[in-house]
Parts: structure tokens; sequence; C-alpha cells
């Protein structure tokens, strides 16, 4: 079975990364040597910003 590719772009991922500090390690060491905590951070910032966007859509 395939995996999907993914629905963030990587372009997003590095900038929540940054955002939030974590973009040297995912330089350095890739997606595998950024912690669980910090992974759930990136997922969770995602999801405020996808909710925004949502909701901005809504509006018009």
């Amino acid at each position: 079975m395939a995996r999907n590719k993914g629905l963030m772009s990587e372009q997003l991922k590095y900038e929540i990364a940054r955002e939030l500090g974590v973009d040297q390690i995912v330089a350095t060491e890739g997606w595998g040597g950024v912690s669980s905590r910090d992974c759930g951070r990136v997922v969770a910032q995602a999801i405020e910003i996808a909710e925004r966007s949502l909701a901005q859509q809504n509006m018009k």
C-alpha cells in the first residue's frame, strides 16, 4: 500500500520549524532528529494555520 506524500508542503513544515526554533535540528539531522514533543508542536501549529485559513475562507 502506497503512503500519502503528505498534506503539508515541505515549505510550510520548514517555516513552522523555523518559528519553533527546531530548524537547525532539521537541517543537520533531518526530521528524525526532532523530538516527539517538537514534532507535536509542529503539527499543532499547522492545525492552527489550517483552522485560521478555513475561518477566513468561510468569512468570504
